[in-house]
């Protein structure tokens, strides 16, 4: 299965040549079915669309971000109280404390913009600083910084970074274009300034107990 490049576009064109490369088609019950080998897994999986933006981010965690594949799981468990039913997509582990998540994310059908709560909660009950949500269009980092308050910040660190590399990183108005202008040179589809700073108001500094017209204010 290729890329739609009108699904896959938070992704570059290399990213998603190098997935199309790994995959091959089976012809299951007389159709053609197409898969791949998942990078963590160690099985084949089917390239369905919420597959192909899992294994295009575990690629990108591990080529891109230096992440190993010791360190990544997933569909990792998620316990709330008793109920253990729960399952973090994809969960990058603290480098010191293999069994601590240190990322979490969560991968959604692109056009489907909901998971984002269910995101939070995840990070809340495994104490997860860093969380990720993504529909392979877009993608949305926070980093939590307690528990009702998730800073959005502008890229993951790598494995050689620490949060605070990335955190303390100044934000202004010219960072969010200057961003935007660099995903449209790589063939990624960018969200309008307008679009970002409602994001902000909207998904982040309205749950976080902050005056959201001082936090965007600091932006200019």
């Amino acid at each position: 299965m290729k890329s739609d490049s009108n699904d896959f576009v938070l992704f570059s064109e290399e990213e998603n040549r190098a997935l199309d490369g790994r995959g091959f088609v089976r012809d299951v019950r007389g159709r053609p079915v197409t898969y791949a080998a998942c990078l963590v897994r160690g099985k084949e999986v089917q390239i369905k669309s919420e597959e192909r933006t899992w294994q295009l981010w575990l690629a990108r965690l591990i080529d891109g971000y230096g992440y190993p594949p010791s360190r990544i799981g997933v569909e990792y468990p998620i316990t709330f109280g008793r109920d253990s039913s729960k399952r973090a997509d994809i969960v990058v582990f603290d480098a010191d404390r293999p069994a601590v998540p240190y990322i979490i994310v969560e991968v959604k059908q692109a056009k489907y913009k909901d998971g984002k709560e269910q995101l939070r909660s995840y990070a809340h009950a495994t104490g997860a600083p860093l969380a990720v949500w993504s529909d392979g269009i877009l993608a949305e980092v926070w980093h939590r910084k307690n528990p009702n308050y998730f800073m959005p910040i502008h890229e993951l660190p790598r494995a050689d970074q620490t949060i605070e590399q990335v955190v303390d990183q100044p934000w202004t108005i010219q960072t969010l274009i200057d961003l935007e202008e660099e995903r449209v040179k790589e063939g990624k589809f960018a969200r309008s300034l307008r679009d970002l700073i409602e994001d902000m108001e909207d998904e982040v500094l309205a749950n976080a107990g902050v005056d959201v017209f001082e936090e965007v204010f600091k932006l200019i």
